[in-house]
Formats: C-alpha cells, sequence, structure tokens
C-alpha cells in the first residue's frame, strides 16, 4: 500500500490553534503564589525550622514587643502589678504615647550618650579592623611556629568577657595593679587609670581592642586564604610594589569579608555592657556610660523606671537598624551582593 503524501489536514480553528495545539492555555490566576509555591516545593526545609522560629519569636519577639509597648507608658516599680504574699496588687500604670521618646531625644544626657557611645564604637571598631588585619597578613606569611602564635593571638577571644574584665579591673588598680607597678619600676608615677574620665575610657577603649582583635584576626586571615596566589605572582612579575599588591589584590579581595565583621563588629561593641560595666560601673560619675549601661540603670538602680529602659531600648534598636540599612545600601551601590 502507498502511503498518502497528501497535505496534512489542519484543525478547526485554523493554523494558529494547531500551533498552540501542544501547549497548555495561560490563564490569569493559574499558577499558585509565591508563599504557596514556596511551601509546597521547600515544606521539609520549612518543617524543620518552625521550632527555631517559634522558640525564636517566643525568646525574642514577645520580649520586644513587650518592651516598646512599655515605652508607650508610664510604668515604674511603684506602679507595676505585682504579688506580696495573698495580696495582688493590680498595675496602675497608664498608656502615654509617644512622651518618653519626646523626653529623652529633647534632653542633652542622650545625646551625650550617643555621642560617646559613636566615639565608643568607632575607635574600637577601626583598632579591630586595623591591628587585625596587620596580625593576619602577618599570620599568612610562612613563618616557623605560625602555628603557635595563632594559638596564642586567639586566646582573649577565648576567655569570657566578664573573666577578662575582673581581671583588667585589678590590672588597673591605682594601687596595687600590674600596670601602674611597671610604670613605678620603669621611674614613672601611678597613673588613676580608673579615676579620671579621660584615663578610664582609654582603660575600656583598650580592654574592649584586647577582646575584639582575635575575633577580626581570624576573618581575615580565613579572607586572605581565599585570595588566589596567583594574582600575587602575576602582579609581582609585573613589577607591582607591595602597596601597590595590598592595595590592588588584597583590599578588594577582603571586601566581602570586611563589610560582614565591620558591620558584626560595630554592632557588638555598640552594646559591649561587660566591659563598661564591670570596669567602671559607667563612671567616675557616668563620664564613659554608654547607651545599652544606662538603659540597664534606669531599669535596675534606685526606684526601676520600666519605662524610661524601655524607651531607651527601642532607641538603641532603632540606631541599629537605621546603621545597618545605610551600610548595606552603600555595599550595594559599590556593587556587593549583601
Amino acid at each position: 500500500m502507498a502511503a498518502s503524501t497528501g497535505p496534512v489536514p489542519e484543525t478547526a480553528g485554523g493554523p494558529d490553534r494547531a500551533e498552540g495545539a501542544g501547549r497548555a492555555p495561560a490563564r490569569r490566576g493559574a499558577e499558585p503564589g509565591r508563599i504557596r509555591l514556596a511551601l509546597t516545593r521547600h515544606w521539609y526545609a520549612w518543617a524543620m525550622t518552625t521550632p527555631v522560629i517559634v522558640v525564636v519569636g517566643v525568646l525574642v519577639g514577645w520580649p520586644l514587643a513587650r518592651g516598646v509597648y512599655l515605652s508607650l507608658t508610664d510604668a515604674t516599680e511603684a506602679n507595676v502589678g505585682r504579688t506580696i504574699g495573698v495580696n495582688v496588687i493590680p498595675a496602675t500604670y497608664k498608656f502615654v504615647g509617644l512622651d518618653n521618646y519626646l523626653s529623652i531625644l529633647s534632653s542633652g544626657l542622650f545625646w551625650e550618650r550617643l555621642g560617646w557611645t559613636v566615639v565608643w564604637t568607632a575607635v574600637c571598631v577601626g583598632l579591630h579592623y586595623g591591628i587585625g588585619l596587620a596580625l593576619a597578613m602577618m599570620l599568612h606569611r610562612k613563618v616557623r611556629g605560625r602555628s603557635v602564635y595563632r594559638v596564642l593571638l586567639i586566646l582573649p577571644w577565648a576567655i569570657p568577657g566578664f573573666v577578662s574584665a575582673f581581671i583588667w579591673r585589678y590590672l588597673f588598680n591605682s594601687d596595687f595593679g600590674v600596670i601602674n607597678a611597671m610604670l613605678k619600676a620603669a621611674g614613672f608615677g601611678a597613673v588613676g587609670w580608673l579615676d579620671d574620665p579621660f584615663t578610664a575610657k582609654i582603660a575600656v577603649i583598650a580592654v574592649n581592642v584586647w577582646l575584639g582583635v582575635p575575633f577580626m584576626m581570624v576573618a581575615l586571615l580565613g579572607g586572605l586564604q581565599s585570595i588566589p596566589a596567583e594574582l600575587y605572582e602575576a602582579a609581582e612579575v609585573d613589577g607591582a610594589t607591595p602597596w601597590q599588591r595590598f592595595r590592588h589584590i588584597t583590599v578588594p579581595g577582603l571586601r566581602s569579608v570586611s563589610s560582614t565583621v565591620v558591620l558584626l563588629g560595630t554592632i557588638w561593641t555598640f552594646n559591649m555592657f561587660p566591659i563598661i560595666y564591670l570596669i567602671t560601673k559607667g563612671g567616675p560619675g557616668h563620664s564613659s556610660e554608654i547607651l545599652v549601661t544606662y538603659a540597664f540603670r534606669e531599669a535596675f538602680t534606685g526606684v526601676r523606671d520600666y519605662s524610661g529602659s524601655a524607651t531607651w531600648g527601642v532607641l538603641i534598636l532603632a540606631l541599629l537598624v537605621v546603621l545597618a540599612t545605610v551600610y548595606r545600601r552603600a555595599l550595594r551601590r559599590q556593587g556587593e551582593v549583601w
């Protein structure tokens, strides 16, 4: 039998209908939403992360919401609800709106504490990064005993912060401190490190730098090890000086690591409560007190002002959110995806 060689008959509706016969018709609303699609595809991941989300919501979300609410009231130790024996005293504090925020922002105390907090953060993070980068570059070279040096330099980070604070407080003691003993042995006079506002600030900055440099060093050392050695070899063959290799290879190669560690260091230092409180307690007077230590003092000393402390806490959070947002946008303008 001879096969038919005639033209293929068109389907009803013309050639356009025949051309689209193999495709499903595109209808608006036929595709599921993005959230539903994500839940359908990644249901196992969501199931695994749900307990963590619930725990974080309970431990972080609820206290945060409670703090924001208290900042809008006049709650103090005298008017909050409490139970004494079998007697239940109801809460009598009331909603005051934004009065606490206006009171704090219009006072010179907030701006004075903010100014010192910014100086404290900028100096500490700058020294963290500078010294950490210098040590990382030294340890990146092949030197004898490099592993021993790494262990010794990372020890300050391994010691708990409160232990380091107590040790350094003893070292800075005016009468029995080791630092003053060394100064006297060298022929200099003793210094009241924690008795003068200026030297107290120098002392807490020194302690915080000693604690923070190891983290920067380890992070930047990992970044240095990820830069291909061929780039340095090619630059050296082309006659690039050490400064040019550092500027055009090391700095761009560390940009992603640097952006992350600087932001983390800024947030940690901005809220570095243990060092300030355990070494100087914010003194002498209130000269070395930063925002977070003052918020603690409002809530836990004297007549406890819960609403005032909560307001300070919300303002600190708002400042850090603004800082992180601005920093992230600046990185995006430079081409960093973060």
